[in-house]
């Protein structure tokens, strides 16, 4: 632990004060209008795929390019085509994730139906968002490992101390209302979640199917976003992202949406100094599902 905090340390010394401040009150701003006038909300009701597309499109670009264009601005750091390129490739590609809801017909259930296209619908966005990552890391970065994936050298005692850590936070998250409404995942089809014929095995393959998201979200935000761009930034490559993470997290609750900034930080600077996304992956996919393990929990306590 020791080691990560020390990597904390240095970061909060070298990093430019006056970039951190403007960019974490832009966020700011951005958290507010978004959950006041439910931007996202308005944005997932929306019929239309292009519009979807463009209006996560806007948004995550507003708070990916912000911090580099501030960057840009005070230190004077010239970026290439090439960097302009993956500066705008990267929110188009994570809004297409946002906004791309295969429906594909598996039963003829309505609910069975839902629950067999969540099934589905995690493991291929994992599919396709790796395949992209490894055609742009192909024709840009093949000199170096794929994108955080090495496993050498890896201690994952400081991991598991954080997920400690996490519990008594999860505890007294698990009591707010608007965490109780978002989880367990399983939520999302309410009917189908209290039906008798809802077994275990259906759960559990539920949540092995909601896990493979987080190796989606490490290898792209904290694999991508951060060894991609390294090479023109170092250290710097960590604002942006975890500003950008924090906007995919606007249909969250409100705690988990400011926390997720933070914690985008904190796995911004294990990466960024380990070169690998394991164990930001241990710790991101334990938290996810203590939240579910805590949302069953509460769920069946006020039944």
């Amino acid at each position: 632990m020791k080691q990560i905090t020390g990597y904390i340390r240095k970061f909060i010394y070298e990093i430019d004060k006056p970039v951190l401040i403007i960019a974490s009150a832009f966020m700011a701003i951005l958290i507010f209008l978004n959950y006041y006038f439910e931007l996202d909300k308005s944005i997932s009701k929306e019929n239309s795929f292009q519009v979807k597309l463009f209006s996560r499109y806007c948004i995550l670009l507003a708070a990916f390019g912000l911090p580099w264009l501030l960057y840009y601005l005070t230190a004077r750091k010239k970026y290439n085509q090439r960097f302009l390129f993956l500066l705008l490739l990267a929110p188009a590609i994570f809004a297409f994730k946002m906004a791309f809801l295969p429906a594909i017909n598996f039963n003829s259930n309505e609910n069975w139906n839902k629950y067999w296209n969540h099934i589905a619908y995690w493991p291929l966005q994992l599919v396709i968002i790796t395949g992209i990552l490894f055609i742009t890391w192909k024709v840009f970065d093949k000199d170096q490992p794929f994108y955080g994936t090495t496993i050498k050298n890896i201690n994952w005692k400081p991991y598991g101390f954080m997920l400690l850590i996490m519990i008594p936070l999860i505890v007294i998250a698990a009591s707010q209302p608007d965490f109780q409404a978002m989880y367990p995942k399983l939520k999302t089809i309410e009917s189908l979640y209290r039906a008798e014929e809802m077994q275990w095995w259906h759960k559990l393959l539920f949540e092995l199917s909601y896990g493979s998201d987080f190796i989606t979200i490490e290898l792209f935000f904290r694999g991508f976003l951060i060894m991609a761009f390294v090479k023109w930034a170092g250290k710097d490559a960590i604002l942006p992202m975890a500003c950008f993470y924090c906007a995919i997290h606007f249909g969250k609750p409100l705690g988990e949406c400011i926390s997720s900034y933070f914690g985008g930080l904190l796995l911004g600077i294990i990466i960024y100094n380990t070169r690998s996304i394991w164990g930001g992956l241990l710790v991101h996919l334990g938290i996810a599902w203590m939240m579910e393990i805590a949302g069953y929990i509460v769920s069946h306590s006020i039944r």
